[in-house]
């Protein structure tokens, strides 16, 4: 089986990496590897070693000859290409994330894909409140104020409708919650903090008192564990729309106790909002707003899909996943071969 991934330098894809690395050491010659990335991680050091390099931008008009090329003979391809950053260019985000989704759909078609796995996010869902778990048939039309959101939406409107042009092409789109591991700690930290304050992080982050909304309520879940989800997709060629989180489901009670907050200050949550809006004007920060109305308005999952098809479980709960992530994070941890998940310089 020949399998191409997008994006598979990045947070999910070094995980989906490693995991199919994994399970061709248990089956060797039972899968061909091919990653497309913007920058080429070095090839020579594991999860990157023995796999079928294309680099492209997935987005570019004069990179799809490329892009169709990569996809020749493949099986299936896994679509993980997704930028955050520059959250000030949106005309950039838009090109890599919305027409970067049309552009691999389209050389799919046209190289004889047999099945399309796209990352989507508990992001593309309306807005919900978080009294009950909402599973696949909650819409997936996004929230307005968020761009990320937006995105997400419109991706999913693609995938509809090549689902519906293309019968004999299985696609299948992953929801999963925030996605977290140790690994991308430095990651994370500059996309959304920025390059100053999570050098100010300790390794192990414990605060005092924690001020937040009482209505932030999310879900996360390992990279590790999205991986297994991805590759039990293609291994079993599913198709539709699956929730995919660890359990706890996260609250303001609960990330006090990961933190070591004695208890826990409630802000309104418009409050935050504008202090992340002001915080983002002022360049105090790199994620604007829309992230905070996106973290009010998501719903809480219900992944009882994904665990009765897909015989998936998350192996990491959502506890663990944030307090590696968090301790990344400090340290500045990271992959040094993958230009997306390098580590802090200094640390």
């Amino acid at each position: 089986m020949r399998i191409v991934i997008t994006g598979a330098s990045g947070n999910a894809g070094t995980a989906l990496l490693r995991n199919l690395q994994g399970q061709l050491a248990r089956k060797p010659g039972s899968l061909q590897l091919a990653g497309i990335s913007r920058r080429l991680p070095d090839t020579s050091q594991a999860p990157y070693a023995g796999v079928d390099w294309h680099t492209l931008d997935v987005g570019l008009e004069q990179d799809r000859q490329k892009l169709e090329a990569a996809l020749e003979g493949a099986d299936a391809v896994v679509h993980l290409a997704w930028q955050i950053q520059p959250n000030r260019d949106l005309e950039q985000l838009y090109r890599t994330n919305v027409a970067g989704t049309r552009h691999v759909l389209d050389a799919a078609r046209a190289a004889g894909v047999k099945q399309v796995v796209c990352a989507s996010s508990v992001g593309a869902y309306s807005k919900s409140s978080k009294d009950g778990r909402r599973d696949e048939s909650w819409p997936a039309q996004g929230m307005r104020g968020s761009h990320y959101s937006r995105h997400k939406a419109e991706q999913e409107a693609l995938l509809d409708r090549f689902a519906e042009s293309e019968p004999g092409i299985a696609v299948a789109r992953l929801r999963p919650g925030l996605i977290f591991q140790g690994d991308a700690g430095s990651e994370i930290g500059r996309y959304f903090l920025g390059p100053v304050i999570p050098r100010l992080l300790p390794g192990k982050l414990r605060i005092p008192l924690l001020p937040a909304p009482d209505n932030l309520v999310f879900q996360a879940v390992h990279a590790d564990d999205v991986a297994e989800a991805y590759w039990r997709v293609v291994d079993q060629r599913a198709n539709g729309a699956f929730n995919i989180a660890a359990e706890p489901v996260l609250d303001p009670q609960e990330l006090a106790r990961i933190l070591g907050a004695r208890r826990i200050l409630p802000v309104p949550m418009w409050l935050l909002h504008r202090a992340a809006g002001l915080a983002w004007r002022l360049r105090l920060q790199p994620t604007d707003s829309g992230w905070v109305e996106m973290a009010a308005g998501a719903p809480v999952m219900d992944t009882r899909r994904a665990q009765r098809i897909l015989g998936w479980e998350a192996k990491t709960s959502a506890v663990d996943a944030v307090r590696e992530v968090l301790e990344g994070m400090g340290t500045g941890k990271g992959i040094a071969p993958s230009p997306v998940l390098k580590p802090r310089s200094g640390t």
